[in-house]
Formats: structure tokens, sequence, C-alpha cells
């Protein structure tokens, strides 16, 4: 059986004014499908932002709002699906054990978001636990793990590897990392922490997937505790 790689994609990469992006993913999917299994998450992006923000303004509650982030996720899957053909399952999976028989017909799957007040992250994590996945890659907007946010501080150092628990110190001060910095949240961090998920933060580019999913030291990588 081939290895199982959950790979959460940055919902920037669904942006409508490039086409050709999500064909060249759809490329690299059915490449790498020859030496593993992938199982793309897609993530909601600007577009789901926008959604969520006029929801919001217009008096919608927050489980409402998830539940919008969460159909915006489900159709940026779809554009990929489509992209891939008959080399995907046919539509995103909406439950975790759909997304497990999903998996069992060993062709490449891609979904959205499942439940309100989990993140794309939270979601992607799930799922790795639930298939027994070899690794779990999140493929972000920054090139990995900042000990402040990037995007804003030119000084800003990335770690190669990072110990969970740092991490999660990070995320509770998360004005140290502030702003749209897509890193990871505390739920994601409590699931790949109880089922000891091989977890890599990285950027979201076809060839820094590819060097991951080889073996190399891309991004940042996350380090449990020794027993």
């Amino acid at each position: 059986m081939k290895k199982r790689i959950v790979i959460k994609l940055s919902g920037r990469i669904f942006g409508m004014d490039n086409v050709k992006i999500l064909k060249d993913y759809a490329r690299f999917l059915v490449k790498i499908s020859k030496v593993c299994q992938p199982v793309i998450v897609a993530g909601g992006g600007n577009i789901a932002r926008r959604y969520i923000n006029y929801a919001r303004s217009s008096g919608a509650d927050e489980s409402s709002l998830d539940e919008l982030g969460i159909d915006i996720s489900r159709l940026n899957a779809k554009l990929l699906i489509y992209a891939l053909k008959h080399r995907a399952y046919p539509h995103p999976p909406t439950t975790l054990q759909e997304i497990r028989n999903a998996v069992d017909s060993g062709v490449i799957v891609v979904t959205g978001g499942l439940h309100p007040g989990h993140s794309t992250n939270g979601t992607a994590a799930l799922i790795a636990e639930k298939i027994q996945a070899s690794v779990f890659l999140n493929a972000t907007d920054v090139d990995g793990v900042y000990d402040l946010d990037p995007n804003k501080y030119k000084g800003a150092k990335m770690y190669r590897r990072i110990a969970l628990k740092k991490l999660r110190n990070m995320l509770v001060h998360k004005e140290s990392i502030a702003g749209g910095y897509d890193l990871m949240d505390l739920l994601t961090l409590k699931i790949i922490e109880r089922s000891k998920i091989k977890t890599r933060i990285l950027k979201a580019d076809i060839k820094t997937l590819e060097k991951a999913i080889k073996g190399g030291p891309v991004g940042t990588e996350i380090i449990f505790p020794k027993k």
C-alpha cells in the first residue's frame, strides 16, 4: 500500500485570477500519486474571508460564518477536483468516515472543511490521524515558522525545527506572530500531539512540496518531546 500524505493547501492558490496554477498543482499531484497517495485539504483563502466579512457585517452569527467558510473551501476543493479529472475522488467528502472510504479507493482525495469551529488546518490534522498518514504537510503563505511575523518584520528568523511546546506558547501569545500570518492553531497542535503525527509547515509551492515529500529539510518540522 502506498504511503498516505495529507497536504493542507493555502486558499491563496485558488484565486480566480490564476487558473494555470491549479492545472500545475493537478499535474504535480498526478505525478506524486505514483509513489504516494495525496489527500488534499483546500483552504478558503481570500474568497472565504471576503464572504465572511460581508456576512458578519450583515449580522450573521459566528457558527454561520464557520459554515460559510466551509462551503467556500469545498468549492475550492471542487476546482482542484475538476482539474484532476478522473484521477480524483469525484466530490469533496464531508465526513471523516467518507474521507476514509474515499482514501481506501486509492485515488487522490480533495476535500474542504468539515466541522464549524475547526480550521482547515485542524481538519487536515484530523484526517491525517484518521487515515494514519505518514506525514502532514501544512502548506501556507510563508516558508515556515518564524519568531516574528515575516510579513511585518524584515529581521524575522525562521526555525528549521521547533518543539511543539514552544510553538504552542507562541500561539497562546498570538500577538507576537500576529496578523494574517496563517500558521497553526491550538486545536491542530492537540491533534498532532496526541497521535504524534509527523508535521511540517512550509510554503505552498510545488517545488517545495516535492522536496518535502522526498524527505528534504524544507520549511519547519514540529518536534515532539522525548519520552
